[in-house]
């Protein structure tokens, strides 16, 4: 994030290939995933899914005197001058030197914390996003959930979807996609995981949305019969992907394509 205004991250991880290549399905432990893979959720420490408050007691026991220190820092300095100040401010700045402070293990939390007591717009979001480095991007996708309570961010979700980075798809797919991404773009994320090795524990809220779902159903089973037909081996996930869409849909009230709410 040590750019000028403006300046734009670089390499660019769209369609170029110029992204991680896709890794195949891993067990790495939170937070330490190696680059390309995705950081399991469920886990203390997994950024989107876990409260700040406890996110922050968790950092707390495991960072090194020096890197408390920091980070205490860091989140007072965010929370004195939150938004926009200049043309970057000093918690974005912060958030550039989280990973040589913290560690590579603790980096992604201590972003989401940064970004969590900056209480950033939308479009400062969008900007982070668009000028920061892989994992800058990665710290925005997993602090929507606690920042952003519409819609609005749903661009960046998108974007990140486009990519070939497979960890960017995976901290796409987490609690705020669950909550507002249109059921269409949702089905074909879900097939990007698929196709790219990042396991379906990824996507959040996957039993709810993928219920009941016939089109998504035909559309693994399109996926089932190419990979069948070339004879390459059927990914075991699209089998429980397709064990989930067999169950009951959900209720009425619960099934929309563009869902919204707040996110805790």
């Amino acid at each position: 994030m040590n750019r000028p205004h403006g300046t734009p991250a670089t390499p660019d991880t769209h369609t170029t290939g110029h992204g991680p290549a896709p890794h195949p399905p891993g067990n790495p432990t939170a937070g330490t995933a190696p680059s390309g893979q995705a950081t399991p959720p469920g886990a203390d420490t997994a950024p989107a899914h876990t409260p700040p408050a406890r996110l922050r007691d968790h950092l707390a026991s495991q960072l090194g005197g020096a890197a408390r220190a920091w980070l205490d820092q860091a989140l007072d300095e965010a929370a004195a001058h939150p938004g926009s100040h200049g043309p970057i401010s000093v918690w974005e700045l912060r958030l550039a030197e989280a990973g040589r402070r913290c560690g590579s293990a603790h980096a992604d939390a201590a972003r989401v914390l940064i970004l969590h007591a900056a209480r950033p717009d939308t479009d400062a979001l969008t900007r982070v996003y668009f000028q920061g480095t892989a994992d800058e991007r990665r710290a925005v996708l997993h602090a929507l959930p606690h920042l952003v309570p519409g819609p609005d961010a749903l661009p960046l979700v998108e974007d990140a979807l486009r990519t070939n980075d497979t960890r960017l798809v995976a901290a796409a797919l987490g609690p705020y996609a669950a909550r507002h991404l249109d059921t269409h773009t949702w089905r074909h994320a879900v097939l990007k995981c698929l196709f790219t090795g990042v396991p379906v524990d990824q996507v959040a809220d996957l039993a709810r949305r993928a219920r009941g779902d016939a089109e998504l159903a035909r559309m693994l089973g399109d996926y089932a019969d190419e990979r069948t037909a070339a004879g390459r081996p059927v990914p075991e996930d699209l089998h429980r992907v397709l064990a989930l869409t067999e169950s009951a849909p959900a209720p009425a009230a619960q099934e929309t394509d563009t869902p919204h709410g707040k996110e805790s």
